[in-house]
């Protein structure tokens, strides 16, 4: 930078960023300047920008390639850091992360949300003995980050590349959202693992936006642009509050809109067809208040922010659309993840209930369905906010367990007048029990026995029992549950009680 250059001038030029050549090969990719995405995230653009001049004698390095600052999302201050590409790729040098790990610090002193802009090759081998290794060094943001979780929300938007150890800083956001096509993240690079292990792959097979949305679960929102990441950002932070001190700000409530097709008529009578479990959600909640979270993951379990009544709400359902609403290691994942999140920030649970159980057979037991599945006990075991359980139609088995049953706690498990709770379904009950007895009968005398025996068990499981065992709190008409949803809720909302005294469980991770 030259010496004789006004202040006005200096700032002019560390703020248009890198050379315009690496402007227009961003362009080209759909990718904005830095500063014009905080632009687009802010209510008003950065209040205040720290660490400005960072490395201003070296003309190359900019800001040394991250602009760090407060900004208000939806009127509420939040900090942020965020990567400039234009600047060496995005990569790190020693005051890039010094200028990281100090708005991080700020965020921790002031209990303000942490956003991350990333957009990074990693880090500059060229500085590694400065920004690698020391006390305040690349490490140490991610000691930051964790420190940080469960205080602050902390978000990443991933608009390019998050490689090798930077990879990590995704990884310890409570969500992650990826632009389609330039967002990637990966411990070793596709050119690094044919070089280690000899495998030839794709950016995109090995760490792309649509692989961990979908397949590693890495990733949880997948945007098709830009600008779709940064109004996901907006939308998300609307349901937080500033940290785990206080609660999310409530709204003004607005009624589902109208549908032809009642609660009642929507839930099909046979356990086991299957029916949409968005359309029962919609019909419970605020008009388009269903933020979701990790859609192409595990998609037979719903995960999502809402609003019932105005008052913010998480749910946990099960989709009997996708795999019968069966649970699977990654679903069990998904929802431990989630629940923590809502956990951490006050955020009442609601848990719409329709599953078979777990699933069974050599593949997931050899995948660990046992210990993911514990997990999913854990977290919602120990989730202190307001908790409801609905059995919308079925819950058999564990699955009983980990969608909040009566033995884990909660304010209320509620049932729908069609409802089933039992250890497996009729169908499977009467075979494990008579199979010898069915096998004995002649051919033409088996269907009125199975018949029979089915009526019997559904007697036995029949929900208004249930009731009179005070196995569940109440049987609600299908139309008044969203009533009753926001009654319970508005009655639940100072809940205080500590799960248990001890210094942090061991689990089954």
């Amino acid at each position: 930078m030259a010496k004789n250059q006004t202040l006005e001038e200096k700032r002019k030029h560390i703020s248009s960023g890198g050379a315009e050549k690496y402007h227009a090969k961003n362009a080209e990719k759909g990718k904005m300047f830095v500063r014009e995405r905080l632009q687009l995230l802010f209510d008003d653009d950065l209040n205040i920008e720290d660490a400005f001049f960072a490395n201003n004698q070296d003309d190359k390095l900019p800001a040394d390639g991250v602009v760090t600052g407060i900004g208000k999302i939806n009127g509420e201050q939040v900090c942020v850091m965020a990567n400039d590409s234009t600047v060496k790729a995005g990569s790190w040098g020693a005051r890039t992360v010094e200028k990281i790990i100090r708005i991080q610090e700020t965020a921790m002193k002031l209990q303000l949300p942490m956003l991350y802009l990333v957009d990074s090759a990693g880090a500059r081998i060229t500085d590694q003995v400065e920004m690698f290794p020391n006390r305040r060094g690349a490490g140490r943001i991610f000691h930051n980050q964790i420190k940080l979780s469960g205080r602050v929300p902390q978000v990443c938007l991933l608009f390019g590349p998050s490689a090798a150890g930077g990879a990590y800083i995704p990884a310890f956001c409570d969500i992650v959202v990826m632009v389609d096509g330039n967002a990637s993240m990966y411990l070793g690079s596709p050119r690094m693992a044919e070089k280690v292990i000899g495998e030839k792959v794709s950016l995109e097979e090995m760490g792309g936006a649509k692989m961990h949305c979908s397949v590693s679960g890495c990733g949880d929102v997948l945007a098709k642009d830009e600008q779709e990441a940064i109004s996901f950002a907006r939308k998300y932070m609307s349901y937080f509050p500033a940290n785990y001190r206080k609660a999310p700000a409530q709204k003004e409530s607005i009624d589902p809109v109208a549908f032809e097709k009642s609660i009642e008529e929507l839930i099909p009578e046979n356990q086991n067809a299957p029916f949409d479990m968005y359309q029962l959600i919609d019909r419970i909640i605020d008009e388009d208040s269903f933020c979701e979270i990790k859609k192409k993951f595990a998609p037979e379990l719903i995960t999502g922010l809402s609003r019932i009544d105005g008052r913010v709400v998480g749910i946990i359902a099960n989709q009997p659309r996708a795999k019968g609403g069966v649970l699977f290691p990654d679903s069990a994942d998904k929802s431990a993840k989630f629940i923590q999140l809502c956990d951490a920030f006050n955020i009442p649970l609601l848990f719409l209930v329709d599953i078979p159980g777990f699933m069974i057979g050599t593949k997931v037991e050899r995948a660990g369905i046992i210990r993911h599945g514990a997990k999913m006990l854990s977290t919602m075991s120990e989730a202190t906010v307001p908790k409801i359980s609905v059995i919308v139609r079925k819950a058999y088995g564990a699955g009983l367990y980990a969608m909040a049953g009566p033995a884990f706690e909660p304010d209320a498990c509620i049932a729908l007048p069609t409802a089933q709770i039992a250890v497996m379904g009729p169908e499977a009950a009467v075979n494990a029990v008579y199979a010898n007895k069915i096998a004995e009968l002649p051919e033409e005398e088996r269907p009125a026995f199975i018949k029979e025996k089915h009526e019997e068990y559904k007697e036995n499981i029949d929900i208004y029992r249930l009731a009179s065992e005070l196995v569940i709190d109440d049987i609600i008409q299908p139309d008044r549950l969203r009533e009753e949803l926001s009654t319970r809720y508005e009655a639940y909302q100072n809940k205080d009680v500590t799960f248990t005294e001890r210094k942090h469980g061991v689990y089954p991770v």
